[in-house]
C-alpha cells in the first residue's frame, strides 16, 4: 500500500482502499524549509503587511496546488507558518517580548481586522486564536 492511500470502512462495514490526495511528508517538509529559510522572526523592520506582500504569492501558489483535493492535510504545515508570525510579533513589539500567548492574541486580533491579509488565513481559516490575555 502505498502512502497515498490508506483504509476505510464503509455503512456495511467491509474495509476498502481509498485514494487520499494530499499533500506528501516529503513536500510538506520542503514547505516548512523554505518556510524558515525565510527568517520571518528576524525581519522586525517590516510591517505585517509588508510580510503578507512579500510572502503571499508563494503561499497561494502551495495553496492552491497542494489543497487542491485535501486541504486540511495542510493545517500543521501552515499552524507553523503562524507560530513564525507569533515569533515575529514578539520581536517586534517590546510589549509583547517574552509574552507567547500575547503576541499569539494580538495576531489573533489582526486577522480578525483583516481575514484576508494572509492567504492560509483566508483560504484554511488557520486564523490565530483570539482570547482574553488574562490578569497578569
Amino acid at each position: 500500500m502505498n502512502s497515498d492511500s490508506e483504509t476505510a470502512v464503509n455503512r456495511r462495514g467491509q474495509k476498502f482502499v481509498r485514494f487520499m490526495p494530499a499533500i506528501s511528508p516529503s513536500s510538506a517538509k520542503a514547505i516548512r524549509r523554505e518556510i524558515r529559510s525565510w527568517k520571518i522572526q528576524s525581519r522586525s523592520d517590516k510591517s505585517i503587511d509588508d510580510l503578507s506582500r512579500m510572502f503571499s504569492a508563494k503561499l497561494w501558489g502551495w495553496i492552491n496546488y497542494f489543497g487542491h483535493f485535501y486541504k486540511s492535510a495542510l493545517y500543521p504545515t501552515f499552524y507553523n507558518l503562524n507560530r513564525k508570525l507569533v515569533k515575529w510579533a514578539t520581536r517586534k513589539f517590546k510589549r509583547l517580548r517574552r509574552r507567547p500567548r500575547r503576541a499569539h492574541y494580538w495576531l489573533g486580533s489582526v486577522a480578525k481586522r483583516q481575514p484576508s491579509l494572509f492567504p492560509h488565513w483566508k483560504l484554511l481559516g488557520l486564523r490565530p486564536a483570539i482570547g482574553i490575555t488574562g490578569a497578569g
